[in-house]
């Protein structure tokens, strides 16, 4: 029997930690209502977010930036440096950690989400790869690529101490997975409601995957009549999984079994506002999504958001 995964949940941030910059709100909202559309830098390029208390995390595939958003306000600032590579996938920890997955520099970083030190990076394989997005256990932090039928599994020691550079192990996919073509394949990442494996989504096939971390053995996930075309981000909530397909401008909402091997499909999230979402978290009571605008050629003007929506 597998032990359970059991995800962490960000812990609360205070004002205090943060040195705001002016981010105007992209619309105009009720005073003391947080607003429904953030703005984020013009040219950011954002995928991946992750959120702690009433603040966001967004990185920039562009720069490598990561952006800090107060969910009330709408006001942020840039609180780690651009590194000139992807920062993808983003998960925050209790203890103020950001893990930001590296996209096709192979790694993965580790930041104080108060001063935006690096506290740590990893690198688990060189070209091809690209290292996509992360989900947090109790005691370890998984990372899919998309290039490659692997998770990199990043062991957390007491007191969830960060290991060694070299620390990480390497869990090839077997079983039902299989890798197609070139492109986009493993993407987002969560827990079974029982905590005891992993669900990954598949975006060329718009499948979805039971992995035992222990073994890297693989097993559709039966939703029957559905895949999920263009599946990104995952999110977990009790036994709902949200499974964001970015270039449909939906989220799908999937009831699971405890175990994580069924569900069925309940509905979908859609917004006018979305423009290829990629990544969800939830804050606030609701949804957050950056949108990528993957169908709008970037520039260093181009303008980004995000978006709230009501959780289903």
């Amino acid at each position: 029997m597998n032990r359970p995964l059991r995800t962490t949940l960000g812990g609360a941030l205070t004002a205090a930690m943060l040195a705001t910059v002016a981010v105007a709100p992209a619309q105009a909202h009720p005073a003391g209502r947080p607003p429904a559309v953030l703005a984020l830098p013009d040219g950011f390029q954002p995928e991946g977010i992750a959120t702690a208390g009433r603040y966001a995390y967004f990185g920039s595939r562009a720069t490598g930036a990561i952006q800090r958003v107060d969910l009330v306000t709408g006001r942020g600032t840039t609180i780690g440096a651009a590194t000139g590579t992807p920062s993808l996938g983003l998960k925050v920890d209790p203890r103020g950690r950001l893990f930001v997955s590296g996209g096709t520099a192979g790694d993965a970083r580790v930041l104080d989400t108060r001063t935006g030190e690096v506290l740590a990076r990893y690198q688990f394989a060189t070209a091809p790869t690209f290292v996509n997005d992360v989900v947090l256990t109790r005691d370890a932090a998984y990372f899919t690529d998309s290039n490659r039928p692997v998770l990199y599994r990043l062991p957390l020691g007491r007191r969830g101490a960060l290991p060694p550079a070299d620390a990480f192990t390497t869990i090839t996919l077997t079983g039902a997975y299989e890798q197609v073509g070139t492109g986009v394949n493993l993407n987002g990442i969560a827990t079974t409601p029982d905590g005891r494996a992993l669900i990954v989504v598949q975006s060329t096939t718009g499948t979805l995957y039971r992995v035992d971390p222990a073994t890297g053995a693989s097993t559709v996930v039966d939703v029957p009549g559905h895949t999920f075309t263009n599946g990104d981000g995952l999110l977990l909530l009790g036994r709902t999984l949200y499974v964001v397909q970015n270039r449909l401008n939906q989220i799908a909402v999937v009831r699971l079994n405890h175990a994580g091997t069924a569900g069925a499909l309940t509905g979908t999230i859609t917004d006018p506002n979305f423009d290829v979402p990629t990544t969800v978290a939830k804050a606030l009571g609701r949804l957050y999504l950056p949108n990528a605008r993957f169908t709008t050629p970037p520039t260093p003007t181009t303008p980004y958001t995000a978006v709230a929506v009501r959780a289903h």
